[in-house]
């Protein structure tokens, strides 16, 4: 008997944005490693963090994460000033950048942050580019959705 074992780690789950899968087309997903204080981390592992209203942009050739809130905490953050929305860099390939750049600049388009997970021992953020809803598309998304519950229930009481 052969085994196969699994050498790719589970992504540990921080933060998610429920928001933004209810607002947006999400059609690309990418994923970017961000430049982090020492508090800010340790506020990330005790989960004060929130991701909802935050967007990304291009500033200066490089792309950064905007109102994002990680609220400090009181006992590792004393003896310096701590910005809870502060701009935080993303760390990204010049390809990547100039994509993001370019698809951002059409009319429509947006980037936004999906999630925040640790890969191994590195906190990385998952954001997508992504199209705006209206209201006619939310309420066909929220009728599939109650569908497919209907479905589900229905084929429970038949078994």
């Amino acid at each position: 008997m052969s085994y196969k074992i699994n050498t790719q780690k589970k992504k540990s789950r921080i933060v998610f944005n429920k928001k933004a899968y209810h607002n947006y087309f999400i059609e690309q997903i990418f994923q970017a490693g961000i430049v982090l204080q020492g508090w800010e981390i340790k506020s990330i592992r005790s989960g004060k963090i929130n991701i909802s209203e935050s967007y990304i942009s291009n500033y200066c050739n490089e792309i950064y994460l905007f109102n994002a809130v990680i609220q400090p905490l009181h006992m590792s953050s004393n003896h310096i000033f701590c910005d809870p929305k502060r701009k935080r860099k993303l760390l990204l390939n010049k390809n990547e950048i100039d994509f993001l750049s370019v698809k951002k600049k059409n009319i429509g388009y947006t980037i936004i942050s999906l999630s925040m997970f640790w890969k191994k021992s590195w906190c990385k953020l998952e954001f997508g580019l992504a199209k705006g809803k209206n209201r006619q598309d939310k309420r066909i998304d929220s009728k599939k959705r109650e569908w497919g519950k209907e479905k589900l229930r229905i084929l429970k009481n038949k078994k």
